[in-house]
């Protein structure tokens, strides 16, 4: 656990298609006005506070909303080193620590410099496609080689530290972050990785008479995927597919940024938090 810690320049983004998001988020700046901060509050799809998070003019940022508010939060942050707080208004909160009955105890115990920082790995992604590089992205929770609207399953082969894994035919192969191994690839079939592993996880997506299990990789190794087959697709982080042609090669690898989370007592919460879920979940509540 890292030393204590207390912001002076917070900004509070509100996620739009949540009604009661922004007038949270305006309560949320009044307390901490009444504390002595000047909080600014927006969305995350304001170019104007997006450029302000990048520069650096914030120490903390609280996104309002759910875990796809944080994920968003996660790339945009990253890069610039501030840390996120999560404040959930939506089902699922595999990625957030406080419910929105809670904040302002929260609020008070982070002043009180009760909070403590944790780093979470992120995946750098890179398209290559007859040697050139076509783009690298950043993921927080997966690379997702997949099928694309046509249903025959792709051909992937997967190399890890350049030796040959395996040959898959499949609906897709997952790249996954201990982050991400409780999103996508826990719905695959994959086991649920500690926060703090920096390894990553590979999941099958319903294999065809292919090898069907997960693995977990080293610290450090990398990843190569090469596309065997032409309906294949890549997408990060649930963003919208890039198509793959045959041929092209995804490269995943630890991104040289990590997403920062603010987070409260011991670092046991993560498995309270994942029995909370899973346990709502076996009893038939919604997700």
């Amino acid at each position: 656990m890292s030393s204590p810690f207390i912001p002076k320049r917070i900004v509070i983004t509100a996620y739009p298609k949540i009604n009661e998001a922004y007038s949270e988020a305006e309560a949320m700046r009044g307390f901490l006005g009444e504390k002595g901060l000047d909080v600014l509050v927006g969305s995350l799809y304001d170019e104007g506070i997006r450029q302000r998070v990048k520069e650096g003019e914030f120490d903390l940022l609280i996104a309002v909303g759910g875990d796809g508010s944080v994920l968003r939060a996660g790339h945009l942050c990253a890069p610039a080193k501030v840390p996120i707080l999560g404040v959930n208004l939506g089902r699922l909160g595999f990625l957030i620590q406080i419910d929105r009955r809670e904040w302002r105890g929260y609020f008070e115990r982070l002043l009180d410099g009760e909070a403590w920082i944790e780093n979470r790995m992120m995946l750098r992604t890179e398209h290559v496609r007859a040697g050139e590089n076509l783009g690298v992205l950043i993921a927080l929770n997966e690379a997702v080689v997949a099928r694309g609207e046509n249903l025959r399953p792709v051909r992937l082969t997967a190399f890890v530290d350049a030796r040959e894994l395996s040959s898959y035919v499949a609906d897709g192969l997952i790249a996954a972050t201990a982050t991400g191994s409780t999103a996508y690839a826990l719905a695959a079939g994959g086991p649920i990785l500690p926060p703090e592993l920096r390894n990553i996880l590979l999941v099958p997506i319903a294999p065809h008479l292919s090898v069907d299990r997960a693995v977990v990789l080293s610290e450090g190794s990398s990843v190569g995927i090469v596309i065997k087959s032409e309906n294949a697709v890549l997408s990060v982080d649930g963003q919208p597919p890039t198509p793959l042609m045959e041929g092209d090669h995804v490269n995943v690898t630890a991104a040289d940024v990590t997403a920062q989370f603010i987070r409260f007592g011991d670092p046991g919460y993560f498995y309270r938090n994942i029995t909370m879920h899973i346990n709502e979940n076996s009893l038939g509540f919604p997700r």
